[in-house]
């Protein structure tokens, strides 16, 4: 049906809920901060990760610097092989577009280095053809940027193009560059939050696309 696939990572692909959300609390544990629910925490997931310490609390540029010091070294101590799963359906999912000659792509909040990592280590090299981390665009979710850059990157254009993701951010930056836009009701977002964005359709499973 689409000619690309675009497809947030956190929440979509990679069921990283507990693992980001301990590692935040952990965070803000050493950092001497006050402590925030794990909803709290989940709430900021796809933002990228300063703006995440900024929503959580009000602090200043140096203190969020910090923490995602902190975190980047906790969540790197914490992620071993298999600690992160695949959400059911993923991969047979981008394997079926994959074989009818669509191009599946990430764009993500996630840094380049870790989002490649767990591509290696989930086996979606051959399918992935391109990975768009938090230092590769200049302006990140909810802004179209990611998309656009992905959709420069191929010549392909927004009509062909499906925008995949379980948060709001994802939903506004698909729609913003005038892609059609998907919710998994599976991930980190609720279906009152995709709806609200303008999700064209929600699926529980990417086998249903």
């Amino acid at each position: 049906m689409y000619k690309l696939y675009i497809l947030d990572f956190d929440g979509t692909v990679g069921d990283t809920n507990s693992l980001i959300t301990r590692t935040m609390q952990a965070t803000l544990q050493e950092a001497g901060l006050p402590m925030q629910s794990a909803e709290a925490c989940r709430k900021t997931i796809g933002l990228p990760l300063a703006g995440c310490f900024h929503a959580l609390i009000p602090m200043t540029d140096e203190q969020a610097q910090q923490c995602c010091d902190i975190y980047r070294r906790r969540f790197s101590e914490s992620h071993k092989p298999g600690v992160v799963p695949v959400f059911p359906g993923v991969i047979e999912a981008i394997k079926q577009w994959h074989h009818t000659g669509a191009t599946i792509t990430l764009a993500s909040s996630r840094g380049h280095e870790s989002l490649a990592a767990f591509v290696r280590e989930m086996q979606l090299e051959p399918y992935i053809s391109f990975i768009l981390g938090a230092e590769d665009v200049e302006r990140a979710k909810p802004d179209p940027c990611p998309v656009l850059k992905t959709l420069d990157h191929f010549g392909i254009s927004p009509s062909d193009t499906l925008v995949i993701g379980d948060m709001h951010y994802d939903i506004l930056m698909g729609s913003r560059a005038g892609c059609h836009t998907c919710g998994v009701t599976y991930g980190n977002g609720t279906v009152d939050e995709l709806t609200t964005a303008g999700a064209e359709f929600l699926t529980d499973s990417l086998l249903k696309i």
